[in-house]
């Protein structure tokens, strides 16, 4: 009888012990790196969803951003993919462009190097050109790159990212030719734009929607209107069959503890019907389309098979 007591009580420890390990997380601040520069859409993205995710994790929970930008995003995702597993490091994720980067190079993480969080944004790209470029309309565009091959230069935040399938998708429908001029990050390449030093830019949605007036925004790539951009035409609409986006997410290294990853996806099943973090994401227009757990690492994984695809019929370097 004392045996069974003793037996009974000590479970009872271990089950008050596990309680109360999941009720502590986060215990101290949880560090979100982001592999792009400050004022970027990753950057926008990660800063408007930490007060939410900091809100559903409770407990006084504290989420700081970290800027690591370089190698298209990969520095910041390799730090992560080798971080300590126990919820104290989260990192952003981009779709094409992080699976990209274990094609085009050799990587130091993979597909199964992460714990599966949740995608955030869908965000299409737009064409933009400068003000004083002269081409304020897509045909314009198409003219002049069809007149003189390779003249145009073409600012975006990476290769083997959204912005650079979405070129390569527009050279082929238009038998066209343009010069790549990749930036670490969107935000230096919205500014080389914005000054004239590229004649054009392929970025998202997001990163235009407050400049609009300082850019010629030529087309959205989408299957109809924004409801960021209801104005803005789509390429469809256009002639044109463009249809091409980035989605942001977040992901922690592999390997994390089932407690503190339920509390997680938890917390980010949450913000989809948040109202007001749905009306904070419009408002740095970010189309919100929450995928979180296996689905969006079966999701990571189809984006991968296709970033394979266009590696295999066009190398980017």
């Amino acid at each position: 009888m004392l045996n069974i007591l003793k037996t009974t009580a000590m479970a009872g420890a271990l089950t008050l012990t596990a309680g109360a390990a999941l009720a502590e997380y986060p215990e101290k601040p949880i560090e979100i790196i982001v592999g792009y520069s400050a004022g970027g859409g990753t950057d926008v993205m990660a800063r408007t969803a930490a007060p939410f995710i900091e809100k559903y994790l409770g407990d006084g929970a504290s989420l700081v951003v970290k800027n690591m930008p370089g190698a298209s995003g990969q520095i910041g995702v390799t730090e992560v993919a080798k971080s300590k597993p126990d919820g104290y490091t989260l990192g952003t994720f981009n779709l094409p462009g992080m699976m990209a980067r274990t094609i085009d190079r050799e990587a130091d993480y993979d597909i199964n190097s992460f714990t599966y969080l949740a995608n955030v944004v869908n965000d299409p790209n737009v064409i933009v050109t400068s003000k004083n470029s002269g081409l304020d309309t897509l045909d314009k565009l198409l003219a002049e790159a069809k007149e003189n091959p390779g003249a145009i230069t073409v600012g975006m935040s990476s290769l083997g990212g959204d912005d650079h399938f979405a070129l390569i998708k527009l050279q082929q429908l238009t038998d066209t030719e343009f010069t790549i001029v990749p930036f670490k990050g969107s935000a230096p390449a919205r500014t080389a734009l914005m000054g004239g030093h590229v004649a054009m830019g392929i970025l998202n949605i997001s990163e235009v929607a407050e400049f609009q007036d300082e850019l010629n925004v030529l087309g959205v790539a989408t299957e109809k209107r924004s409801d960021f951009a209801p104005d803005l035409a789509t390429f469809k609409e256009q002639g044109l069959d463009l249809v091409n986006g980035s989605l942001r997410g977040f992901v922690a290294p592999a390997g994390l503890a089932d407690d503190v990853q339920a509390k997680l996806l938890s917390a980010f099943e949450k913000l989809e019907s948040d109202e007001e973090f749905q009306k904070a994401m419009a408002d740095t227009a970010n189309p919100v389309e929450v995928v979180t757990g296996e689905d969006f690492k079966a999701l990571t994984g189809q984006l991968h098979d296709l970033a394979s695809q266009v590696w295999q019929e066009t190398p980017w370097n």
